[in-house]
Parts: structure tokens; C-alpha cells; sequence
């Protein structure tokens, strides 16, 4: 247990005749010390009421306005192998300058006069097709001239028709006039021989009668064949009628048909030609493809395909190209919290990395060193950093950007809210609330701050 002493020394020491003693308890430094509090005061109260501009923080990179101006790779549509390089890295080249060549790696292409060859493989089937069509012509002639003779031959056979018919009238007539004489003959010859009995006649007239009646008999026979045969005649003038209507029916349906078989011939060479000229195109554009072409003016960055003979795949990138001509943007994130308060056309100003920069987030008329942005796209998908991609571009009613800034440097930016008292942001900043919510007309924002 410490043996403290009960007595007190400043009671017996007098401590005010020492220097060091009256500068530490001098009391005249409290007033002084006192107006400077309350001077600070004053001063901090009077700044509370001051404006302080609303702004969200954000932290992105330099990239291009458009998609086209921005780095990129070249690939191969098709497989090949590396022959040669026409460029190195770091060098300037044209829109269709060539950067290397490669040859092919597929077996089915090894053959280097394979388009001509194809180019004869279509003249031999265009000459196939030419065939066809005057096949075709021929057929179609000959199809023609056998209508045309059917129609003569059926109009012959109906002639002979008409002909026969008229005959059998003819005959018919004959015939029955041979039946007439006949009649009159066996009347002669039975009164003849009436008077012959009668002994009004001679024998001898009887037998000339007798002769006449069979000479008419004779004649009947004879007129009745004829008539037989001309009723035949048009039974075979019918037939022929028939067998000429199928016998050109046969000749132009065969005709008919070789026409179609040559027609079918000539659609397939015609595909045929087709399907070539379609290859001899492929094969024209796949020969133009072993030269890869800068598809724009730029700086080649970096051969990802390196060395001689190196194999790659159809889609293997092979080097990377920027262009030379592009339209500065700034790509920066905000959080979700904050999307709400950005809206195209919003003032932003941006501090690039590697430029000198002194920043008051709230006053952005005394910062030096930043530059002016305009947002231009705002996206409307969640990134896979957790935030909202928002696209700026320069403000032209502001300073240009640095002519020195490269794309892919890392850039701070702040977008530009309400003027609000410099105790209201406290106050939110201390509740954790948002900025102010506002939504301006049309969905433009037209406040102009710098």
C-alpha cells in the first residue's frame, strides 16, 4: 500500500513567483481562446447555409463514342496456316492493306487451280444445258409436225369415209335396180314362155329370155358383192380413222415424253451449273480470304498469332488493330441507388488519370484540373460489377479533353445534381439517404452547371 502524505504542497510552496508557473496559469488566453470559437462558430454557421452542388461519384475508363472506332481484333473467317507477315506491331497501316498471309490447312482446298478447274466444270455443264434446250426445241418441232399430220391423216380417213359411204348409196342404188331388172326379167321370160307354149313363140326366143334372166341374176350377185364391199369399205375407213388417231396419239405421247426427259436433263444440269457457280464463288472468296485485310485505318497493337507455319482455327483471333480516327467517351458505373438521378443529357465532370487535378466535389466552379462530360447513354442492364454502365461524351459547351488521353485510361467522374445548403448534405450523408430525387421533363436534363 503507498504511503501517500496527507499534506498538500501547494499550501505550503507559493508557486506564482515562478516563470514557468505564470505562463500556464495566466488566465488572459481563454478570451482570445474564446473569440476564436466563437469566430469559428460563426464562420461554420454561415457556411451550413452555403450552396453545395449534389453530385455521384463514379470511377470508369476512356473508350470511343461509337463501336466501330473502338480496339478490336481480327479474325479468320477460315482455318489456315501463318506464311507470312506483311506488318509489326506498332506500325501504321490503311484500310486493306494487307497484314499477313496464310495458306490453307484442309485437303478438299490443297489444289491451287481448283477455281479454274471449276470454272471448267461450269462451262462443260452450261454446254450440257445448251444441248437440252435445242433437244428440247427438236422434240417440241417434232411434236408439232406430228399434230399437224395427224390432223391431215384424220381428214384424209374421213374423206375416205365419206367416200365409202357414198359408194355403198351407190351400190345400194345398183342393187336395187338389179333387183328391178330382174324382176322385169323373170316376167319376160315367164310370158315368153307362156307364148311359147301357146305356140305364139319360138323356142329360140324362150332360151334368149331364159339367158337374159340369168345374165340379170349375174348382175344381182355382182351388184350385191359391190354393195357388200362398200359397206366394208367404210367399216375399214372407220378403223383407219381409229388406228391414225392412235398411232399419232402413240408417236406424240413417246415424242411427248422424250421432251419432258430432256427438260428434266436440262433443270438438273441447270442446278447442276448453279451449284458450281455457286462453289466457283466460294472458292474465289476463300482465295481472297488468304490475305487478311485491315478492315480499317489504324495502328496495329499486338500480333496474338505469332511466328511462320502456326495453325489456327476459323475464328482464332489473330491481331489486335486501334484506329487511327475516333470520338473520345468516357465509360464510368454508378450504383444502382444513384440510376434514378441520371438522365441523358446530365452535366458531368470528369478528372482523367495522370492529369494534375485539385477536386471540390460540391463546388465545381473552383475545381481545376477537370473537364466537362455529357452523358449520352445510360444502360439500362445491371453489369456484372454490380453497377449501371453510363456512357459520356464531351461537352461542347465546355473545354476539349486533352489531346494526350489514350483510350483505356482510367478517368473519376461526378455528375452534377441540385444545388442544395451545405447542412442539408450533411444531414443526408449522416442518414445515409440518397441525393435529392427529381425527374426533369422529357427525360433530358437542362441543368447547366461547370
Amino acid at each position: 500500500m503507498l504511503n501517500i502524505s496527507p499534506n498538500k504542497l501547494n499550501e505550503k510552496v507559493d508557486l506564482s513567483g515562478y516563470k514557468a508557473v505564470k505562463k500556464v496559469f495566466y488566465r488572459t488566453h481563454y478570451k482570445h481562446f474564446n473569440r476564436l470559437l466563437a469566430t469559428f462558430f460563426i464562420i461554420a454557421f454561415i457556411v451550413m447555409f452555403l450552396p453545395w452542388t449534389q453530385n455521384i461519384t463514379g470511377k470508369g475508363y476512356l473508350t470511343t463514342l461509337k463501336p466501330d472506332q473502338r480496339p478490336q481484333t481480327i479474325q479468320s473467317p477460315i482455318p489456315g496456316r501463318i506464311e507470312k507477315w506483311y506488318v509489326r506491331e506498332g506500325d501504321y497501316v490503311k484500310k486493306g492493306d494487307t497484314i499477313l498471309f496464310i495458306s490453307e490447312v484442309k485437303s478438299e482446298y490443297f489444289d491451287p487451280n481448283l477455281v479454274e478447274r471449276t470454272g471448267q466444270q461450269i462451262r462443260a455443264k452450261s454446254m450440257s444445258v445448251t444441248s437440252y434446250e435445242e433437244k428440247v426445241k427438236a422434240l417440241n418441232a417434232q411434236i408439232s409436225a406430228l399434230s399437224n399430220e395427224r390432223v391431215l391423216k384424220l381428214e384424209q380417213a374421213k374423206n375416205k369415209l365419206i367416200q365409202s359411204r357414198l359408194k355403198v348409196q351407190s351400190d345400194s342404188i345398183d342393187f336395187e335396180a338389179a333387183k328391178t331388172n330382174i324382176s322385169i326379167a323373170e316376167r319376160q321370160y315367164n310370158r315368153i314362155d307362156q307364148l311359147q307354149k301357146e305356140g305364139l313363140k319360138a323356142v329360140t326366143d324362150v332360151e334368149e329370155k331364159r339367158l337374159k334372166l340369168q345374165e340379170t341374176q349375174a348382175k344381182l350377185i355382182s351388184q350385191e358383192n359391190k354393195l357388200l364391199a362398200s359397206k366394208n369399205e367404210v367399216i375399214n375407213a372407220q378403223v383407219e380413222i381409229n388406228r391414225v388417231q392412235a398411232a399419232y396419239t402413240d408417236k406424240i405421247s413417246k415424242a411427248r415424253s422424250d421432251m419432258f426427259t430432256a427438260q428434266s436433263n436440262q433443270f438438273d444440269s441447270e442446278a447442276q451449273v448453279t451449284k458450281l457457280e455457286n462453289a466457283y464463288t466460294n472458292y474465289e472468296m476463300r482465295n481472297n480470304m488468304l490475305y487478311i485485310r485491315a478492315p480499317q485505318s489504324g495502328f496495329i497493337n499486338r500480333a496474338i498469332q505469332s511466328g511462320i507455319g502456326e495453325t489456327f482455327k476459323e475464328g482464332d483471333r489473330l491481331v489486335g488493330i486501334m484506329p487511327s480516327e475516333y470520338d473520345m467517351a468516357v465509360e464510368t458505373f454508378v450504383e444502382p441507388i444513384d440510376l434514378p438521378l441520371i438522365h441523358i443529357g446530365e452535366k458531368v465532370r470528369i478528372q482523367f488519370d495522370g492529369w494534375p487535378a485539385i477536386v471540390f466535389s460540391g463546388w465545381p466552379n473552383v475545381s481545376f484540373g477537370t473537364f466537362g462530360g455529357e452523358v449520352v447513354a445510360i444502360e439500362t442492364f445491371i453489369s456484372d460489377n454490380g453497377k449501371y454502365r453510363v456512357l459520356l461524351a464531351p461537352d461542347k459547351e465546355d473545354g476539349a479533353w486533352p489531346k494526350d488521353i489514350r483510350v483505356g485510361s482510367g478517368a473519376n467522374t461526378m455528375a452534377l445534381l441540385e444545388d442544395v445548403p451545405i447542412w442539408f448534405e450533411l444531414w443526408r450523408q449522416l442518414n445515409g439517404f440518397p441525393p435529392n430525387y427529381y425527374q426533369p421533363e422529357n427525360g433530358m436534363a437542362n441543368v447547366k452547371k461547370k
